[in-house]
C-alpha cells in the first residue's frame, strides 16, 4: 500500500494476468471541493502530471495504471487531501509542487512543507512553497548567517523578509535592516535626478513592496521614524564612522581612532578592555558634533550609530541623522563601572595631590597642574578615587542631588570633569561651578563632616542636547569585541558601529564587490542575524569587477554557523514560464561553456604540433 488519504484506505487491486493496478478511495466531503479546485482545475492538472489514470465520481477517486504509477498517485492524493482538510489552499501550483517534492524522494512530507506558516496578515499567510524553500527557511532559524542563492522568482528575498518580520514580532530582534547595492549597471547616485530618496527609491522599491505585504502600511513610516525598520542602500551602511583624529579611550589613555589597528585594546561600557576586531577607513565623510546636556561632545558621521532610549522605551540603536532637531529626549548609556586602568607610579600621594589640585597650588617645584594631572587620570581606579576625594574634601561641598565644586581655573575644571567621567559620573559646568553627580557606590568625601552631610547624588545621566553640522573630515570606523559593541570615545561618551539585535537582509548581493561583502558581513553584532540573497548569473557590476557573492562561498566554506542555501528553477514561484526561461538560459550557458572548452583544446592541439 503506497499511501492513504486520511479519509479512507485505498482499495488497490490488480486484474488477473494483467500488470495494471487499480486503486479506489473516498475523499471526505469537507475536502472534495478544495481538492478538485475551481472548475476541476486541480483534477485536470493531476491528470496532466500523473502517469496513472485519474477518474473522479462524486467524492470517490479511482486510479489505474502501472502499479508503481498508481502507488505514486496515491501518495500525491494523500498529501493533497491532508492539505485540503487543514483548510490550506490547493491550486494547480500546489499539485505540481507536491508531485515535484514526492518525485525527489525527500524525507519531508509535502503537506508539512506547504503548511509551514511564517506570518499571516489580513487573511493571507506566507509560507514556503517548495522543499528547497522550506530548507532555506529552516536554515534561517538554525544559523546566524545564511546565503540564499538562486534565480529570480525563487522567493529568496520575500521569505527572508517574512522571517525578519516574524523575528521582530516575536521580539527576537528589535530592528530590521534592509539593504541593496545602490549602484548597478554603472549608474551613480550623484548623477541621478531628484532628492536622495528619489535617487535610491528604484533600487529599494522591491524591498518596500515586500514589506508592505507583511506589515500594515500605515505603521511603516512610524517604524522607520523610530529606527525599528531601516531601508538603505549598501553604500550608506559604510558611513558609520568618526573622524580619524577623534580620541578613543584605551587602557593606557586616549588615542586617535585613526591610529588604532586590529588587536589593539579599547575600553568598553563596563570599563574593561575589549579588542578591536576591525578597522575600516571611510574616506571623507559629512560630520556632525553630538552634544550632551552635561557639556560633553564628540564628532561622528551622519550615519554613525548610538545606543539611546526615550522615556518609557527600551534601549535601541539610532543613527545620528535620525535624531537631528530632537533635543533632550534621547538618553545615552553611562559607564556601568569605573574605567579599569593599570597602576602607574605617581610622584606624590593621590589624596594630597587632589587637595593641592583643588586649591590650585603649585606641585613638584612649580610643574603645571594640567600636566601633573595626566599621570593621575591615566591610572587605576584607586588612584583616581583618592585624587577625587582629596579634591572634593578641599574644594567641594555636598548639595541637594549633586556635589558642587568651584575650580580655580578653566584648565583645572577640564581635568576634574575628566576625572569624574572616568569614574562613571558627570560634571556639568554651571558658570564657574561644576555640578558633579556620581554612581551610588562611590564615596566622594573622606572628611567626616562632609561625608555626614552627603546623601548621595541624583543618578548620573546624559541626554543628547543638540547635533550640529561640523563639515567634512577623513573618517574611519572600528568594530570591537564587546558584547554590546560599545566603546568609550571623547568625554567618556559611549558609542558603537556594529548592529546588535537586528535582522539584516542584503538583497541583490551579486552586485557587491568582495570588499563590500566583507564590510557588510563584519557589521554583524551580537544577537543579530544576516540573510544575504542574490543570483550569481546576473552580475551588473561595471568595469568587470568581481562579485563578492561569487567568491564568498569559497572564503567561508567550513565556517560554523554559516549556511549556503541553493535555490533552482524548480523553486520558481512566479509564472511557470519563468522557470522554463531559467532552465533555457542554463542550457545555453552550459553549451557555450562546452564550446569554449573545445576551442581551448583545439588551440592546445595546434600548439602541440
Amino acid at each position: 500500500m503506497a499511501g492513504t488519504t486520511n479519509g479512507g484506505t485505498p482499495n488497490t487491486s490488480a486484474a488477473a494476468g494483467s500488470t495494471e493496478a487499480r486503486s479506489k478511495f473516498s475523499v471526505p466531503d469537507e475536502a472534495v471541493l478544495a481538492l478538485l479546485g475551481s472548475r476541476d482545475e486541480n483534477l485536470r492538472t493531476a491528470e496532466e502530471v500523473l502517469t496513472a489514470d485519474v477518474h473522479v465520481r462524486g467524492n470517490e477517486v479511482t486510479l489505474s495504471g502501472e502499479p508503481s504509477d498508481v502507488a505514486f498517485a496515491e501518495r500525491v492524493f494523500a498529501e493533497l487531501v491532508t492539505l485540503a482538510r487543514r483548510g490550506q489552499q490547493v491550486d494547480p501550483a500546489t499539485v505540481r509542487r507536491t508531485v515535484a517534492m514526492l518525485s525527489s524522494d525527500a524525507a519531508e512530507s509535502p503537506a508539512e512543507v506547504l503548511s509551514l506558516d511564517i506570518i499571516s496578515r489580513r487573511g493571507r499567510t506566507i509560507r514556503p512553497k517548495t522543499l528547497n524553500q522550506k530548507r532555506y527557511v529552516d536554515a534561517i532559524d538554525e544559523h546566524t548567517l545564511v546565503f540564499g542563492i538562486g534565480p529570480a522568482g525563487t522567493g529568496k528575498t520575500y521569505l527572508a523578509m517574512a522571517k525578519a518580520v516574524q523575528a521582530l514580532q516575536a521580539k527576537q530582534v528589535n530592528r530590521i535592516i534592509l539593504t541593496r547595492p545602490a549602484v548597478e549597471a554603472g549608474e551613480r547616485l550623484g548623477f541621478l535626478p531628484g532628492t536622495l530618496y528619489d535617487k535610491i527609491d528604484p533600487y529599494l522599491r522591491p524591498l518596500y513592496d515586500a514589506l508592505h505585504d507583511m506589515v500594515d502600511p500605515e505603521s511603516i513610516p512610524r517604524l522607520m521614524q523610530a529606527g525599528t525598520i531601516e531601508v538603505a542602500p549598501l553604500a550608506y551602511m559604510r558611513g558609520r564612522a568618526q573622524p580619524v583624529d577623534t580620541k578613543v579611550l584605551t587602557p593606557f589613555g586616549f588615542r586617535p581612532i585613526g591610529d588604532l589597528r586590529v588587536g589593539d585594546l579599547v575600553v568598553g561600557s563596563n570599563g574593561e578592555p575589549t579588542p578591536v576586531l576591525g578597522v575600516y577607513p571611510q574616506g571623507p565623510k559629512k560630520t556632525y558634533r553630538v552634544h550632551a546636556q552635561d557639556g560633553s561632545s564628540v564628532l561622528c558621521s551622519e550615519d554613525h550609530l548610538w545606543t539611546v532610549r526615550t522615556a518609557g522605551d527600551s534601549w535601541r540603536v539610532r543613527q545620528t541623522k535620525d535624531m537631528l532637531g530632537q533635543r533632550g529626549i534621547h538618553e545615552l548609556p553611562m559607564l556601568t563601572a569605573p574605567v579599569a586602568m593599570p597602576y602607574r607610579a605617581v610622584p606624590t600621594d593621590p589624596y594630597g595631590f587632589g587637595s593641592s589640585f583643588a586649591a590650585g597650588l603649585p606641585i613638584g617645584g612649580g610643574t603645571a597642574l594640567a600636566t601633573s594631572m595626566r599621570v593621575y587620570l591615566d591610572n587605576c581606579v584607586e588612584v583616581r578615587l583618592s585624587a577625587l576625594q582629596g579634591l572634593l574634601d578641599t574644594g567641594g561641598a555636598p548639595a541637594t542631588g549633586h556635589i558642587e565644586y568651584r575650580a580655580p581655573s578653566t584648565e583645572i575644571a577640564v581635568d576634574v570633569v575628566a576625572l569624574v567621567q572616568s569614574l562613571g559620573g558627570t560634571a556639568t559646568p554651571r558658570g564657574h561651578v561644576l555640578e558633579i553627580r556620581l554612581p551610588q557606590d562611590i564615596a566622594p568625601f573622606r572628611v567626616v563632616d562632609k561625608l555626614g552631610r552627603y546623601e548621595g547624588t541624583d543618578q548620573p545621566v546624559r541626554f543628547i542636547d543638540r547635533i550640529e553640522p561640523a563639515g567634512v573630515e577623513e573618517a574611519v570606523c572600528i568594530q570591537v569585541a564587546a558584547e554590546d559593541s560599545l566603546y568609550v570615545t571623547e568625554d567618556y561618551l559611549l558609542t558603537h558601529n556594529t548592529l546588535n539585535d537586528a535582522f539584516i537582509i542584503l538583497d541583490e548581493a551579486q552586485n557587491t564587490t568582495p570588499e563590500q561583502m566583507k564590510m557588510f558581513l563584519t557589521r554583524l553584532g551580537f544577537g543579530s542575524k544576516i540573510v544575504v540573497t542574490g543570483d550569481v548569473t546576473q552580475v551588473d557590476l561595471p568595469g568587470g569587477h568581481a562579485s563578492g557573492l561569487r567568491i564568498v562561498r569559497d572564503i567561508l566554506q567550513g565556517v560554523r554557523d554559516v549556511h549556503f542555501a541553493q535555490l533552482t528553477s524548480h523553486d520558481v514561484v512566479r509564472h511557470r514560464l519563468v522557470g522554463d526561461i531559467v532552465d533555457a538560459y542554463e542550457r545555453w550557458q552550459a553549451t557555450l561553456d562546452e564550446s569554449e572548452v573545445q576551442v581551448g583544446r583545439a588551440g592546445q592541439g595546434r600548439r602541440g604540433r
